[in-house]
């Protein structure tokens, strides 16, 4: 018995296969004869980057929660530093 090599595929050709199922329509099976790959190899090609999507629009969303709360604490902080100012002020200005 002979062993047979192990193929690999690029990223690119990966992503245009999942392409063929979600833009075009095409079955997992269609998709796979016309590439040459086994149809199930598509579908996990389809799960894995879905998950990393999920993943990553996750990510950019917590990114945009930080940068909100950065914002809002130098707000507090440039407002607390008036309050002080004002206070020192007011303080002086007793008679």
């Amino acid at each position: 018995m002979t062993k047979q090599k192990r193929r690999r595929f690029t990223e690119e050709f990966k992503r245009e296969a999942v392409r063929l199922v979600t833009d075009q329509g095409y079955s997992f099976g269609e998709a796979g004869r016309s590439l040459g790959v086994r149809g199930d190899l598509i579908s996990r090609w389809k799960r894995r980057f879905a998950a990393a999507d999920e993943t990553s629009d996750r990510e950019v969303s917590e990114q945009q929660r930080i940068r909100e709360l950065e914002a809002e604490v130098r707000k507090l902080r440039m407002e607390k530093d008036i309050l002080k100012k004002a206070t020192a002020f007011f303080v002086q200005e007793k008679p």
